[in-house]
């Protein structure tokens, strides 16, 4: 009988996850399949209200791939400058965040922690009204237009995040490792690269990838930035397309799609370390 009951309940939790998570389901994938539609539309048909184009064709990502529309005339160009830029900042912000977070929890320096929480003090400010102060700050270091710019600033934006989560996971790994390795004569620079880089994989992966997304999708930094139609990055190309009453919108959904194409990749690939290394850490003690 408790068997029964047992199986009962079982339908029914089922039952209640299925009623929240196929909503949830497609009200994500109506958006992604409207990109879809519109991408393999002949032009001027894409808003026709059908479900299914037609005469569906590939021919707007050949335009995209062979930039044959003017706005199109620097794509690679500016999908080059936005993987440049999202992989420095995922770069640079894994070296601070791991230098730092190796200090404050493994070396335990003095007002580490103290540092650290002033960093995170800065996300109670919405990073949009930092946009202004940021471009006054790099036009007086002479900056403004530079790709530079851009990645100091996500740097910058990304990297309170990051020590935190990297501190959180290091706090996790046994100190007893340290004392050990201290005994045998390692020097701290030999622990970081020996014992804590090797444990810290996961959350280094988790971070990095994070870091490296949020680089990519950026839009008002990299809009007030970069002006240069050729050090641009793409998601700032992107916004071109409104510029005009008759937009392309089948040439602005394909380049859409081959955007987002990277960072869904990055993710899934990564997909089990960005879970575990944000939410638990790196070892269980």
């Amino acid at each position: 009988m408790s068997r029964k009951r047992w199986t009962v309940k079982a339908v029914g939790n089922e039952a209640k996850l299925l009623l929240i998570g196929i909503p949830v389901l497609l009200w994500t994938l109506i958006p992604i399949y409207h990109m879809v539609l519109f991408a393999i539309s002949p032009r001027g048909t894409a808003t026709s209200g059908r479900l299914w184009p037609t005469s569906p064709t590939f021919d707007n990502f050949s335009t995209v791939f062979h930039q044959k529309h003017f706005y199109l005339d620097h794509f690679w160009v500016q999908l080059g400058n936005s993987l440049f830029i999202a992989v420095a900042v995922g770069g640079i912000t894994l070296f601070v965040a791991t230098t730092a977070a190796f200090a404050i929890s493994r070396l335990r320096v003095r007002g580490g922690r103290t540092v650290m929480n002033m960093a995170l003090f800065t996300y109670f400010i919405p990073a949009a009204f930092l946009a202004v102060p940021m471009y006054k700050t790099m036009g007086n270091y002479g900056l403004l237009n530079s790709q530079w710019a851009l990645i100091l600033a996500m740097v910058t934006i990304a990297s309170p995040y990051c020590i935190w989560v990297l501190k959180q996971a290091s706090d996790k790994l046994p100190y007893e490792l340290d004392e050990a390795a201290r005994m045998d004569g390692a020097s701290p620079l030999q622990l970081f690269r020996l014992v804590y880089l090797p444990l810290m994989v996961p959350s280094l992966v988790a971070v990095g990838t994070y870091a490296l997304l949020l680089a990519w999708n950026e839009y008002l930094y990299a809009f007030l930035l970069l002006s240069n139609d050729r050090s641009v990055t793409l998601a700032v190309a992107l916004g071109n397309f409104l510029a005009a009453d008759d937009s392309p919108w089948e040439l602005l959904m394909a380049t859409g799609l081959i955007y987002a194409l990277p960072p869904a990749a990055i993710y899934y690939t990564f997909k089990r370390y960005m879970v575990g290394g944000i939410t638990a850490g790196a070892v269980k003690s």
